[in-house]
């Protein structure tokens, strides 16, 4: 099998990983790719947020396979685009896509599908920001209607911050808190069959302590040892399932990774949001303990066959990864700094590049590479994760401390429970 894959973050190096480890993918080639992923892929240039273009290199790279990565790509309908070629893509159409692309949209169909998630109101003027903000109370959760990259979302006990907030999106959700520790969920999806990956969970704040603002993500870790039995079966029942038919029902299936971001709150799980693709850096660590090849696995989900898909299979143990960011993330970052330690099995590339004049290796965004590892325990693969972080040198670079400490000290309880 010939693969293209499409992105160039730290949750493709994780994917060109997996892909390259699969002995069905013959040929992977990314676009555009990052020096990482240039160690197991051929790179070529695209404007990934060109649909056409993105077709247009699918049929000339003759591939049986197109995966896409990132967001953008999938709401402006690459994933169209290339199908309409007769090739296979792993991503959602573009109206199917809106369940990320759209806040207002995802709840629609949240709300029509039954679907457990917090109430909100979707407001476009400051007027009706205010009074929905009044309604719920702090701490305020205002939210971008539309794509933000991970840093659409402002969760704060300051009134005039919410409002600021939702002044600047110009439409935003502005939903009730929903109280208690985060789960990140994939689910491998071809529409109607769907495939659950294990749990895991990240970190979007950008300081230890949860402080600071919010980011794409600092770290992540899988299995989770603090959730409840039976949580994957309960959210494929009154999340996944609804929801799928809810799509279908509209006439707008969603095949792909549909992204479950839940709440775990004392009235049970409640949906914060979907994402249309695999979240990073939850990527990471799920992808390193899966031991089904997942270009078979992505395959059939593309071409409508998950249903005839073996079950999966798991690593023992667990994996935790930790993102180095450059100077000023969330900021505007500070890049084209050399980094030394980058080149050990483990380092995820996220945002590098190379020097033309000389090869080195330059920090080129702000979340620029992650250190993930395995274990037998997840204490000892965060300590392997901190490790390979420790060997990494960047100039102005920081990171947590604390990535799974929580739940390797069991101080992760779920409100309403007995601790």
């Amino acid at each position: 099998m010939r693969v293209l894959l499409l992105g160039g973050g730290g949750r493709e190096h994780a994917l060109a990983l997996g892909l390259a480890a699969d002995p069905a993918v013959e040929v992977l080639i990314a676009a555009p790719g990052n020096p990482g992923i240039a160690e197991v892929a051929e790179l070529r240039p695209v404007d990934a947020a060109d649909p056409a273009a993105v077709a247009a290199l699918a049929v000339e790279t003759g591939v049986d396979l197109v995966v896409i990565g990132p967001e953008a790509p999938l709401v402006a309908g690459a994933a169209d685009a290339v199908r309409a070629k007769g090739i296979a893509a792993f991503g959602p159409s573009a109206e199917a896509a809106r369940l990320e692309g759209s806040k207002a949209f995802a709840k629609d169909v949240m709300t029509a599908a039954g679907v457990p998630t917090a109430r909100a109101y979707t407001c476009t003027d400051p007027e009706g920001t205010a009074r929905a903000l009044d309604e719920f109370g702090p701490p305020y959760v205002v939210k971008n209607d539309g794509l933000a990259a991970g840093k659409g979302v402002v969760v704060t006990d300051d009134r005039a911050a919410a409002l600021a907030h939702a002044a600047e999106c110009g439409r935003v959700v502005v939903e009730e808190y929903l109280a208690g520790p985060e789960v990140s969920l994939f689910v491998v999806t071809d529409g109607e069959a769907a495939l659950p990956l294990l749990p895991a969970q990240d970190f979007k704040r950008v300081g230890d302590g949860d402080a600071g603002p919010n980011t794409g993500g600092m770290g992540a870790y899988a299995p989770l040892p603090w959730a409840p039995p039976g949580l994957v079966d309960e959210v494929m029942a009154d999340v996944v399932h609804p929801t799928l038919a809810e799509m279908r029902r509209r006439g707008t299936p969603f095949a792909g990774l549909l992204y479950v971001g839940l709440a775990m709150t004392a009235a049970g799980p409640r949906v914060i949001e979907f994402n249309a693709r695999f979240g990073d850096p939850e990527t990471q660590v799920v992808l390193a303990l899966l031991e089904t090849p997942l270009g078979g696995l992505l395959h059939a989900a593309a071409t409508g066959a998950l249903a005839d898909h073996p079950p999966l299979r798991w690593r023992d143990g667990a994996a935790v990864t930790v993102v180095v960011a450059a100077g000023n993330y969330p900021g505007t970052p500070r890049t084209g700094d050399v980094i030394t330690g980058a080149d050990r099995p483990g380092v995820i590339h996220a945002g590098t590049a190379r020097r033309a004049a000389d090869g080195a290796l330059l920090s080129a965004g702000g979340r620029v590479l992650c250190g993930t590892a395995t274990g037998p325990t997840l204490a000892a693969a965060r300590d392997a994760a901190y490790e390979l972080v420790g060997g990494i040198g960047l100039a102005g670079s920081h990171h947590r401390t604390d990535i799974a400490a929580a739940a390797i000290d069991g101080r992760i309880t779920i409100p309403g429970q007995p601790e």
